[in-house]
């Protein structure tokens, strides 16, 4: 059997990720009948609600039953609607940006220019690539440059692994270094209650640190093979190929392409000024958004109705990631009707009670870690985790920020090793490159990962990244 038989086969056998949330929710109602019910009192502080850590009580019992489970998902889904627009009209934005062509164009201009350099091509393109993974969150749209970037590997003397992951490792190591991804921090921070794209400063850092260590070990791995090509894992594979690659056949980089490009440009810069200088919310990110992308689909050329179709288009991809969210919310409303979220709360605050509170933040980012693989969708996790773990860092003395950034970290390295992340699994469809093989070669890389996302989560606890 194929591997690629083999990915369709596991794939087919493991359960979709709404599946699996409903049974999560299902699970969570079950528990209504059995966990002590609970709650703490929340007072608020500085504007923000947060727990009383000593004020927690047995209450009365309020089990859920088959119709509350039903209700939950449509009561879930009105709860994080403010998050659910967000996403629709971020990503109908983004839908319009890429319709225009110009991040496609931008990038075949980058590889033109590089054609023969081997020596800089790779940090230069995985740069690019982090950054959009960074800012754009950029995942399934990086998968058009991946039958381009593997014969362009292999010309320039490299394999098959390093085209493909020139490409999936640069954008996912911005993913998980991300210093303003909408999808995940922006998200996270809006549950957490914190100011949107605040602790900017040191998510730089962490995105320096993360794209750093994922472009040394694409390189070193790349330099190796061209000086000896028998070490690739895909080399018989390689040799078997009859790939080329014409970089004239690239779409060239027209000048409305560039206005495009400069309008994206613009609007992060505005953003980051309306961010920091007068606090915007989801509502302002929203808007400035929707001019990005209306400004973007007449300046390249779409026409007033391509611009509409576009936004149409773009929100209907990100469909699933917001479903996905407003189901994920309902397992919090069923604890919360069963009265049991507190007293989860108070369990998992005793048992680490007495423990440094650094290891609380850390055991945060290994649940992220652990979780990612059952439920890979970024928004998702979010909206699962977070209305759990901020509350959750009050009481054990851990910063909200410190927990976001947990989160961060633990959603974005697992993307492109799980087998349940689609995106990924087609990545390397398209490239001809089987799991096995990618697994095992990525697996010290992966490693490295979570070392330094270990290290940077205590040093955001040590410091008591915030603003709170």
């Amino acid at each position: 059997m194929s591997s690629e038989k083999k990915r369709v086969g596991f794939a087919e056998k493991f359960p979709h990720v709404l599946v699996l949330l409903f049974v999560i929710i299902i699970l969570a109602a079950l528990s209504t009948y059995i966990v002590t019910p609970g709650s703490y009192e929340r007072v608020i502080v500085e504007g923000r609600e947060v727990i009383d850590p000593g004020s927690y009580q047995v209450v009365e019992r309020t089990p859920v039953g088959i119709f509350g489970i039903l209700k939950a998902i449509p009561e879930g889904l009105n709860e994080v609607g403010f998050i659910i627009f967000f996403i629709f009209i971020v990503g109908g934005s983004f839908g319009i940006i890429s319709k225009t062509g110009a991040v496609d164009a931008g990038i075949a201009s980058l590889t033109r220019l590089l054609e023969g350099r081997e020596k800089i091509i790779i940090p230069a393109i995985m740069g690019v690539f982090a950054l959009g993974g960074s800012t754009l969150g950029m995942a399934e749209e990086t998968l058009v440059f991946i039958p381009a970037m593997v014969p362009l590997a292999i010309a320039l003397g490299f394999d098959s692994i390093t085209g493909v992951a020139v490409v999936l490792i640069g954008a996912g190591a911005g993913f998980a270094g991300a210093f303003m991804n909408p999808f995940t921090i922006g998200i996270a921070q809006g549950i957490a209650e914190l100011p949107i794209f605040s602790g900017m400063g040191f998510r730089i850092g962490v995105w320096f640190v993360i794209t750093g260590i994922a472009v040394a070990f694409v390189y070193r791995y790349a330099a190796k093979i061209k000086e000896n090509p028998e070490l690739s894992p895909m080399y018989e594979e390689d040799r078997q190929r009859n790939l080329s690659v014409d970089i004239s056949e690239f779409e060239k980089l027209e000048k409305h392409h560039k206005n495009v490009l400069a309008v994206v440009i613009i609007g992060f810069l505005m953003l980051i000024w309306g961010v920091t200088q007068y606090g915007w919310y989801i509502t302002e990110i929203s808007a400035l958004f929707l001019g990005i992308g209306i400004a973007a689909g007449l300046i390249g050329k779409l026409g007033v109705n391509g611009t509409a179709e576009s936004f149409v288009e773009g929100a209907k991809d990100l469909t699933m990631a917001a479903i996905i969210v407003g189901v994920a919310r309902a397992i919090l409303v069923v604890l919360n009707d069963g009265n049991i979220i507190d007293t989860i709360l108070f369990s998992v605050s005793n048992a680490i009670e007495g423990l440094p509170s650094y290891f609380s933040a850390l055991g945060m980012y290994f649940f992220q870690s652990l979780l990612n693989i059952i439920v890979p969708s970024g928004s998702g996790q979010a909206a699962l985790t977070m209305p759990i773990m901020s509350p959750l860092s009050d009481l054990v003395g851990v910063s909200r920020q410190t927990a976001v950034l947990a989160y961060q970290l633990g959603d974005g390295f697992t993307n492109i090793w799980s087998p349940t992340s689609g995106y990924f699994m087609a990545g390397l469809g398209l490239a001809g490159v089987g799991w096995e093989k990618w697994a095992k070669w990525f697996m010290p890389l992966l490693l490295i990962w979570f070392a330094a996302g270990g290290v940077l989560v205590t040093i955001a606890h040590l410091i008591q990244y915030g603003p709170f």
